[in-house]
């Protein structure tokens, strides 16, 4: 079963060919390990290079930085594809559409000539490590600190929650340059931190409720030092930078979220029209129909939006407000969904052996991470 659905707005004949080449990826080297890689707890890095070698990591990177110089659009069919195939999460996503931006955007010619070729091969895997034990969403109230001694940075600190932290090469490190200045949030940098520094350990690969194969970790920066250099962007100004890449990022979320939502639908579908109960299918009772019913509604509205969300991201014309309001949609929706379709399969749905149940709890977090669905709200109220 593949993605298929409402011919798309967001969309050219140049995407749909390039979602070819990534859905006949997807079939042939995730689907079949997906169950090892979520026993193993990662996805194995020799993966990368091989997506690198499609043109499937970093779409959007300029030509003269060894990208392809795509739409976001390219990006988003990969986060598509991904997610509908019901495999892993591969850890691209994070790589592709939240940590080369801050590159592009704000690195130096130095750092983009020397990370961002190898960011689009595959040769490296990043990972940006904000969130703290004890500081969730709350980035100004960060205690890692980056002291100046010399013509270096001393990091010392803890980062929890970081994606790919276990196959990261280089973390783009929120730290706290000034801890005096006030507003706190003026004092908030990111430092490029290459994984071989000494002082930089990895921790746990934490143990999660679902989204197994992603590894998932503990970091810890034990006088690490770094050349000054190795600062993204102006010292003080790491918060700016977070703030503005915002939409993109909880685009990425919602449009992941909209496709692993009509995979579980799609799933749903086959699985009731074939299971009996009481001498007919599940699907002949008109409770199921109504069902899934409602939910290929919303499905059918989630998909419209997500469309105009894109071309209005293509524009740069994406909003903060709508782009928390896209990840608040469309996780929502992903979690309804989950939950009425593994209702749905009954007792079956409680099994790890259907996808419905690995699905269902992979989903939970969407509305955790990219920040709270709560924070969602208080965002877009703030503009009322």
């Amino acid at each position: 079963m593949s993605l298929d659905n409402i011919p798309r707005s967001a969309y050219n004949e140049d995407h749909e060919a390039f979602r070819a080449s990534v859905r006949a990826f997807m079939q042939k080297e995730v689907a079949p390990n997906a169950k090892q890689w979520d026993e193993d707890k990662i996805v194995p890095k020799d993966l990368w290079p091989k997506a690198g070698a499609l043109g499937m990591l970093c779409p959007t990177v300029p030509e003269e930085y060894g990208g392809l110089g795509l739409d976001f659009g390219y990006n988003a069919i990969v986060d598509e594809e991904t997610s509908y195939t019901g495999g892993s999460p591969l850890g691209f996503s994070l790589q592709s559409d939240i940590v080369v931006n801050y590159i592009v955007q704000y690195g130096s010619e130095e750092q983009k000539l020397k990370w961002l070729p190898k960011m689009v091969s595959g040769e490296v895997v990043t990972a940006i490590a904000m969130t703290e034990p004890g500081t969730g969403s709350d980035l100004q109230s960060i205690r890692t600190t980056a002291k100046k001694d010399g013509n270096h940075y001393v990091i010392n600190g803890s980062k929890t929650y970081i994606t790919n932290g276990q196959n990261a090469d280089l973390v783009l490190v929120c730290v706290k340059t000034d801890t005096e200045v006030q507003p706190a949030w003026k004092g908030v940098s990111i430092v490029l931190v290459e994984a071989e520094r000494e002082g930089f350990e990895r921790g746990r690969n934490l143990d999660k409720i679902g989204m197994d194969a992603a590894d998932t970790s503990e970091l810890f920066f034990n006088d690490v030092r770094v050349p000054i250099t190795n600062c993204l962007g102006e010292e003080g100004k790491g918060f700016i930078y977070l703030m503005s890449e915002l939409p993109q990022e909880r685009l990425s979320i919602a449009v992941s979220a909209q496709a692993s939502a009509q995979k579980a639908y799609d799933d749903t579908v086959e699985f009731v029209k074939e299971r009996k109960a009481f001498g007919k299918t599940v699907f002949d009772f008109q409770n199921t129909r109504f069902v899934l019913a409602d939910l290929k509604t919303k499905l059918q509205v989630g998909w419209a939006h997500l469309d105009w969300a894109l071309n209005r991201h293509y524009k740069k014309e994406l909003t903060n407000e709508e782009g928390a309001a896209a990840k608040l949609w469309h996780t929502d929706l992903q979690w309804e969904v989950m939950d009425k379709c593994l209702q749905l399969h009954g007792g079956a749905g409680y099994m790890n052996e259907y996808p419905i149940a690995r699905a269902w709890r992979g989903a939970r977090v969407t509305r955790i991470f990219g920040g709270t669905n709560e924070i969602m709200k208080e965002l877009i109220g703030r503009t009322l």
